[in-house]
């Protein structure tokens, strides 16, 4: 299922991977494909596409970045149970790892992304090479979280021109200049067969049971249980990640970095790519060098949880 046609200008998946139990999971990439691998995952209601600039700076760097859409967003199929909780996610990953060649991935994780991938490093379900957190930890700011859910719950209809999506926008990132061509937003959206436009994502995403209370101590235990080169960066205007928050995970985690950058609201890559590419490209040049090998040693897998696919879902 999906949420109706591509628009014209869409921009094709370069590469499909299967997920679990078989779902299509659409992707694309950049980079050299002997490069150390980083996988980037996007935060709820986004696509792979919030990624493609940072993607094209890795991949001239050296890295063989891949970015790709979680089930039920973008070019990639509907969970046909309406299961999208953090551990189907983490199978998705280690299915996509798997097909690249079961290598040693950098993960790279903005909002339910990067609890995918503190999930999977936490709790040793994927080997990574390194960690890197974007505008996301066990703490979070229950208001921050609220306007994120009321922007994804508007207009469940759908919109009645793509200005209007513009605007749905805007009021949610004030902070971003408005776009001058819409012809970008056609990426974010489908067209229904009634011509009204709406977002690329599973309404069942949505519509699923979320226990933050649950989420933030099972997350806690992840981020203390972390022992791999890891990166924290938050969005100095981020009001989902407070500095408050980001400190308590710096606790749990004393090993790792952390970068605020100043002037960036949650969607951190999206409003200050040059500062956060930047910041991610000089952490991995120490830990995960192009020629080299990582500063994180292999280890043998030891899975601490065995819940059932979706038992606890992820903020977006």
């Amino acid at each position: 299922m999906s949420a109706g046609t591509r628009l014209p200008g869409t921009p094709d998946p370069m590469r499909h991977f299967k997920g679990h139990d078989g779902l299509d999971i659409a992707a694309d990439f950049w980079g050299d494909p002997n490069g150390p691998l980083v996988l980037l995952q996007h935060g709820g209601g986004q696509t792979r596409h919030a990624w493609k600039s940072a993607g094209e700076i890795l991949g001239a760097a050296g890295y063989h970045a891949v970015a790709f859409d979680a089930r039920g967003h973008g070019d990639s199929e509907w969970s046909k149970d309406s299961v999208y909780g953090m551990d189907i996610m983490v199978e998705d990953l280690k299915c996509i790892i798997d097909e690249l060649g079961d290598k040693r991935p950098v993960l790279v994780g903005a909002s339910m992304g990067g609890g995918t991938s503190l999930v999977a490093t936490g709790e040793d379900h994927v080997d990574a090479t390194a960690l890197v957190l974007v505008d996301i930890a066990p703490r979070v700011e229950p208001e921050g979280v609220d306007k994120i859910q009321a922007f994804m719950s508007q207009k469940p209809e759908g919109f009645l021109s793509l200005e209007e999506v513009a605007e749905a926008i805007g009021s949610y990132q004030p902070h971003r200049k408005a776009p001058k061509n819409l012809d970008g937003l056609a990426k974010n959206v489908r067209l229904t067969p009634d011509g009204k436009y709406k977002w690329h994502w599973d309404p069942g995403f949505r519509a699923m049971r979320r226990d933050i209370s649950k989420r933030q101590a099972r997350l806690e235990a992840c981020s203390r249980n972390l022992s791999l080169p890891t990166l924290l960066v938050r969005g100095g205007l981020s009001d989902v990640l407070s500095e408050e928050g980001a400190q308590s995970f710096l606790e749990m985690c004393s090993h790792s970095e952390y970068v605020n950058v100043t002037g960036a609201g949650h969607m951190v890559a999206g409003d200050r790519n040059d500062v956060f590419s930047t910041s991610v490209i000089e952490f991995l040049s120490r830990t995960v060098p192009i020629k080299g090998e990582p500063v994180q040693k292999p280890h043998e897998m030891h899975p601490h949880h065995e819940g059932p696919p979706g038992d606890v879902n992820d903020i977006p």
